[in-house]
């Protein structure tokens, strides 16, 4: 019996809404480590694209000024020319003139330290923050050039307004602005996107979820209808060959199973009333036929007659209890080491006379024990020596012996056999090969079932193996460690 799961209640009851939100959340998780991983990638090739563009405007503002020209003040990238000696930049442009042009230059005259990488702009008060492309204040990345106005001559230095001893250095400024419009952009596109995947992902889930569920939904319709009276309804299994005919072909050979369950149930009632009617009947027909002529009944012959009855009828009752007690799998409870060699040696000995003389020795020469209840051990072994009993002619030899991990005992009788046809039928309840035979001494025909069952309930098996004559039933069982201080078994 399983118990009912505890429902999350933040989870949606439906498959189909439980399977698009699992589907969405993982896609979220999937498509937020792509736009992070996009995100960045953008930002660096858009930083490189920066740098490389800024790097072509350095060399083309260092070729202008090689010639002596002033490079002219519209350009896309922000650069300032400057020089020793001087107050004012040589040249500016692409922003650089909101900082105050005609004054002082803004970013720092060439000296021997090297040229920095990295330059902080100072703040112009005067500067309308508004525009767009405020650099006042911020830090940026410098690309620079020195060039020495002797190398260039005292034309070309005079034309550039510079000292003819002095040193010129240009500045490109790395501007950031345009990877992050870039990556800005990107951004916004990436979410709108993931917005709309997500959506359609969940749906796309839902649906599929809907149209896959389908063949269960008729699968549950159809086994809802099946009751314990007409367990015969089967489910129609989908020709697709994916995990709903699994699923459906389970269903069947479960619904199989409780057919014949019920069809098995339905005979073993029947059964036991017929074996309950036939001492029912006898007990009864002899007590009326007493009553209605006292004077003629021998009643001590009555009295025998009903006793024997009612044995047959106690014993009937007290099988079917135990099968009963069997079938609901009960596991056996504190199980012990029970030595079946010495159990078989004492059930020898103790065995109640027959009508018939009968020979019944046992062969064991050593422990041979196996985990169980030894009351169990004991009924098992009683039926298969009861039933030997009633078919042998003059002999019924026990053996037990330790065969590796198994324990295996053999009850063989002299008597007449079982048809090879007959060796699985013979182990069902109330089967009975000899018709013909009184069922006063023939026993309920549970014995077997019940010795089975006992092995099975045991882990072990129980069959009937052929042999030239007689019946031979053979009992394996796991062999379990035989306790400290067992003696031999007698033989």
């Amino acid at each position: 019996m399983s118990a009912t799961e505890p429902r999350r209640r933040w989870w949606p009851r439906s498959v189909r809404a439980g399977a698009a939100l699992a589907t969405a959340s993982t896609a979220a998780v999937i498509l937020f480590g792509i736009g992070w991983w996009v995100h960045h990638d953008v930002y660096r090739q858009s930083t490189q694209i920066a740098e490389e563009q800024a790097l072509a405007q350095l060399w083309s503002l260092v070729d202008q000024v090689n010639e002596g020209v002033v490079p002219v003040r519209t350009s896309a990238v922000p650069y300032e020319v400057v020089a020793t000696g001087r107050r004012s930049a040589v040249a500016y442009g692409g922003g650089i003139v909101d900082f105050g042009p005609g004054t002082r230059h803004v970013l720092p005259a060439p000296t021997g330290h090297g040229s920095p990488n990295f330059v902080r702009l100072p703040v112009n008060r005067d500067y309308n923050s508004g525009v767009r492309g405020d650099m006042a204040g911020g830090t940026y990345e410098v690309f620079s050039a020195d060039i020495s106005a002797q190398e260039l001559g005292g034309d070309k230095a005079a034309a550039l307004g510079v000292a003819a001893d002095a040193r010129l250095r240009v500045y490109v400024l790395v501007l950031p602005q345009t990877a992050e419009e870039i990556t800005g952009t990107t951004d916004r596109l990436l979410l709108r996107a993931g917005l709309v995947s997500l959506v359609l992902i969940a749906a796309a889930a839902y649906f599929a979820v809907r149209i896959a569920l389908r063949p269960v939904e008729a699968i549950r319709v159809l086994t809802a209808s099946v009751t314990a009276s007409d367990p015969r309804e089967r489910v129609t299994v989908p020709a697709s060959g994916h995990e709903i005919t699994a699923l459906a072909t389970t269903i069947n050979s479960t619904l199989q199973r409780l057919d014949n369950a019920a069809a098995q149930q339905r005979r073993f009632v029947a059964d036991a009333a017929h074996e309950l009617r036939s001492p029912l009947t006898t007990l009864l027909a002899s007590l009326e036929v007493a009553l209605a002529y006292p004077e003629r009944t021998d009643w001590p012959a009555a009295a025998t007659t009903a006793a024997r009855q009612t044995r047959r009828l106690h014993a009937l009752a007290e099988d079917l209890l135990l099968l009963a007690r069997l079938d609901t799998r009960t596991p056996t409870a504190d199980p012990e080491s029970v030595d079946l060699a010495a159990l078989a040696s004492r059930l020898t000995e103790q065995y109640p006379s027959t009508e018939r003389p009968l020979i019944l020795t046992c062969d064991s020469t050593a422990p041979a024990c196996a985990h169980g209840n030894p009351g169990e051990y004991e009924r098992l072994l009683r039926n298969l020596v009861d039933n030997a009993a009633r078919h042998a002619a003059h002999r019924i030899q026990i053996t037990v012996r330790n065969e590796g991990d198994w324990v295996v005992l053999t009850v063989h009788d002299d008597g007449p056999g079982v048809p090879a046809e007959e060796a699985e039928r013979i182990f069902e309840r109330f089967v009975r090969l000899d018709d013909a035979r009184s069922r006063d001494h023939g026993g309920t025909g549970l014995g077997l079932a019940i010795a089975r069952d006992l092995a099975h309930r045991h882990r072990g098996t129980l069959t009937l193996t052929p042999q030239p004559f007689g019946a031979c039933f053979r009992l394996r069982l796991p062999r379990a460690p035989a306790p400290a201080g067992a003696r031999p078994a007698r033989a």
